[in-house]
C-alpha cells in the first residue's frame, strides 16, 4: 500500500488556515479593547499632555527624534542657536504649523507650543 504524497501538504494547508483564524480572532479581541482604552483613556492621556509645561520634557517627547537629544540636529535642523535666527513668535508659528516638508504641523497643542518656544527663543 502506497501513502498518498498530498496528505502532509493537505494536513499543513488546513493547520494554517486554522491558526489564521484563530489570530484573526483574537486581533478582533484586541481591537474592540484597544477602542474601548482610547474612548476612556484618551482624555486623561490629552490632559496629562497638556498639563506638561517642561519644555525640555515637551522637546524630549515631540522633538528629539529629528532634532537630536543636543539640538544639534539630525533629520531636522541645529536648533542650538535658534533663538538668534527666530523670535518667539516665529518659533511657535513653526511649531504650530510647520515648515516645509519636513517640519509636520500639529505636533504639540497651543500651550505646549508656547512653552517651547518660549525656551527655545532663548537659544542663541
Amino acid at each position: 500500500m502506497k501513502k498518498n504524497p498530498v496528505i502532509p501538504f493537505a494536513l499543513i494547508a488546513v493547520i494554517g488556515i486554522l491558526l489564521v483564524i484563530v489570530i484573526s480572532v483574537v486581533g478582533l479581541d484586541q481591537q474592540a479593547t484597544i477602542e474601548k482604552a482610547e474612548e476612556g483613556g484618551g482624555e486623561k492621556q490629552e490632559k496629562a499632555e497638556a498639563s506638561t509645561d517642561d519644555p525640555a520634557a515637551i522637546f524630549q517627547n515631540n522633538c528629539i527624534s529629528c532634532h537630536g537629544a543636543d539640538l544639534t540636529g539630525g533629520v531636522g535642523p541645529d536648533l542650538t542657536k535658534v533663538g538668534a535666527r527666530y523670535n518667539k513668535k516665529e518659533i511657535k508659528n513653526i511649531i504650530l504649523n510647520g515648515k516645509g516638508s519636513v517640519m509636520p504641523a500639529g505636533l504639540v497643542k497651543e500651550p505646549q507650543a508656547e512653552a517651547l518656544a518660549e525656551w527655545l527663543s532663548k537659544k542663541k
